[in-house]
Order: structure tokens, then sequence, then C-alpha cells
């Protein structure tokens, strides 16, 4: 932001040139809408969490926080957006997994590395895979899947709702753990079209966060087999986890709150403490867990530890997958 000069009166020293304090460094941010960049499809789980995310920083801040949607490419077209907007705090980024372990050379842009290419800020939600299938599939469990699977490689469809995104690996590693070939059919769109055709017995089966299956499961549309979270959730507590099928097996996702390099300190250390505050808040926590998204509060060097520590687990999945 370019500073301006103002004139203030002294009263006994006359008028002063001097230089003034840019408003987001000032305490007054902010005093203007905000927008957030998300690099997940509309009606997605990262979708839905970014949009409860920034209804509580509207409430908080007085000022309209809007999410703009800039999906595909591996994430590339939302850091493209992001990087090129303006340092002053009125354009936040908030990146899903997927963004951080594109395989090197897949997408321009991606996969993102912190701090060299955003300023974290905080941690919002994260939100287990779940498996659900349609009526057609005629199975209940995860062990009948896979049983069904083996018995017939290669026929048992597969929504596909973003190639590189969590959903898609999370379906890679299952089939690698599992040793069963699935059919993919892939989808551009977000899931809606594609949880439209699973409930409609054209394809079988799906993986997605539980906020973009809940209208079909609440409906009797599909059924959820497993959930990749290390343990059971409090929310399904009747729902098997894969890994009581697959020891060791886990996928969740999540998404962290960045800013464009240069963006102020001040405005930094204020957002961190606005969304930890809203990520704490007991009713924001209940809200987000009835969609299957769970918040976490975490500073900015909390945030950029735990990035860091899950591309070291991913990136090698995402580059044995890719050599395949």
């Amino acid at each position: 932001m370019k500073a301006v000069r103002c004139w203030f009166g002294a009263a006994a020293l006359g008028l002063l040139l001097l230089p003034a304090v840019p408003a987001a460094q000032a305490g007054a941010y902010p005093d203007k809408p905000v927008t957030v960049i998300s690099d997940a499809p509309p009606g997605s789980t990262p979708d839905i969490d970014a949009r409860f995310v920034a209804e509580a920083l509207t409430k908080m801040w007085g000022q309209q926080v809007i999410v703009v949607n800039h999906a595909g490419a591996f994430g590339s077209i939302a850091a493209r957006a992001a990087a090129d907007a303006a340092a002053d705090g009125y354009t936040l980024f908030l990146p899903s997994l997927a963004s951080f372990i594109a395989g090197p050379g897949i997408a321009p842009n991606v996969p993102l590395m912190l701090p060299r290419d955003f300023l974290p800020i905080g941690f919002t939600a994260e939100n287990p895979m779940f498996i659900a299938v349609g009526p057609s599939l005629g199975i209940g469990t995860l062990p009948e899947l896979i049983a069904l699977a083996k018995k017939e490689p290669g026929k048992i469809t597969i929504a596909a709702t973003g190639v590189g995104r969590l959903t898609h690996l999370t379906g890679l590693v299952l089939q690698e753990r599992a040793g069963i070939s699935l059919l993919p059919v892939p989808y551009t769109a977000g899931p809606a079209v594609a949880l439209g055709d699973v409930a409609g017995g054209r394809v079988a089966m799906i993986i997605e966060g539980y906020s973009g299956l809940i209208g079909s499961v609440k409906a009797g549309q599909v059924k959820l087999i497993a959930v990749a979270s290390p343990q059971r959730l409090p929310q399904f507590p009747d729902l098997s986890t894969v890994a009581e099928t697959l020891p060791g097996f886990a996928a969740t996702g999540w998404q962290v709150m960045v800013a464009p390099p240069g963006t102020p300190q001040p405005v930094i250390r204020k957002v961190s403490a606005d969304l930890s505050k809203a990520m704490s808040d007991d009713d924001f926590k209940k809200r987000l867990a009835t969609i299957g998204s769970y918040s976490r509060s975490m500073t900015p060097d909390e945030a950029l530890d735990f990035v860091h520590k899950e591309q070291a687990t991913w990136l090698p999945v995402v580059e044995k997958v890719s050599a395949k």
C-alpha cells in the first residue's frame, strides 16, 4: 500500500508534514470487505468449511468476508490469483491439502511451499474422507467392497471428483493397500453431479468429506461404509474406520489460511488471533462437526510446522502414485 501524506495541526509548532501509517497497520483493519480465495470447487467439503469460516469472521469484524472459488489445476489457479493480489490483508487465501502436495511439474505454482510462497496465518478445519456406496452395489461394509472388487477387478466404478484432490488420492491409496482395482469416472464440477450418479446407480461409489455427502446420506440415497479418520468419530460411533480393515490407513483433508508475501505483520497477527478465537468457539465447533469437519486453533508458526509435517507424509505418496 502506498504511503500517503497528511497535514496534522500542532498547537505550538504550526503545521507539520508527516507520513501517515497505513490503515492496515494502524489497528483499523478491516475497514472494508475481505476476499478469501478458495482452491476448492463449489459444494465440496473445503468450500463449505471456507464459507463457515468466512461467516464467523464476518460476524467478528462487522465487514463482509467473501469466498471466491478458483478451483482446478491442482490449486494452481487459486494460487496464482492469490499471489497476484495486493499484499494489504484484503485478499487472503485458504488452500487445501491438495495445493501443498501436488506432484512437482504437474501444474504451475504448486506444490505450495510456506513461507516462500505465502505467509501462514492459522489453521481452519480438517475433514476425514468418507467412503459411500450407491444402492446398486448391494454391499454395506468396506470388507464386502474389497471382496467384491477382488472378485470383479476393474469393474466397480468410483467417482473421481478432481484429479490430485485428497478424494482422488485416498481412492488410489485404498486400491493399493487393499490390492484391488477400481474403474475411475472423472468429474470436474465438484461432487454434486458425481453424487447424483452414485445415488442413481450409474456409478458405484464415491469418496468425499461428509458435508458433500450429507444430503444424500440423510435421504437414504447413498450409504456410508467407512471413514478414513484415525479413530471412530463421536458423531458416527457405529461407522467403522478404514483402519479397522486396513491398519494405519488415514486420510484427512485440511485447510490453512495464508496471505500473500509482504502482507503487514500487524494484519497477520490480527487475522491469526481472530481466526484462532473463531475456531475455538464451542458453538462454531459444534456446527462444524455436524458436517463432519473439525476445527483447531494454531498460531502461524504452528500452522507452518503442521504443513511441513503433512507434506513429509503425503508428498512421497503422490510421487509413488505419479510414477505408476
